[in-house]
């Protein structure tokens, strides 16, 4: 039977991976428009929310949930099992700075620019017949 610090880490370990595929979607996620156009709908709004944050300089909601979560566990946050020494210093960098966080909104935005139009191009070249 579960009890609930055991509960808590679990669902600390699950709100981590649903960021870190929340991340990865923002930044590669225009790649499945490629296959699936619908997916532009999710994308879109969720890439604009990454660059949101990272200019912004907030904190993503989600990471103060994992903490919370964490801490209810009687874990201290961003330390313990597998995933927190692995997953979360993807996420929490020890040594992100403004600048860095500036960087990362510009490569999220480049990035996604970049496939957006290659999908743009490659539509319209379809269309024209070559």
């Amino acid at each position: 039977m579960l009890t609930w610090p055991s509960t808590a880490l679990l669902l600390a370990d699950a709100v981590l991976f649903i960021h870190l595929a929340f991340v990865l979607f923002v930044l590669f996620g225009g790649l499945l428009a490629l296959k699936w156009r619908s997916t532009i709908w999710f994308h879109l709004p969720a890439a604009a929310w990454g660059a949101f944050i990272e200019f912004s300089g907030w904190i993503c909601p989600l990471t103060p949930l994992e903490n919370w979560l964490r801490e209810q566990s009687g874990a201290e946050a961003y330390e313990g099992d597998f995933l927190g020494h692995y997953l979360l210093a993807l996420l929490y960098p020890n040594n992100l700075t403004r600048p860095a966080q500036l960087m990362l909104g510009l490569f999220v935005i480049a990035m996604n620019v970049a496939i957006y139009l290659w999908l743009w191009r490659r539509n319209r070249l379809r269309r024209s017949g070559h």
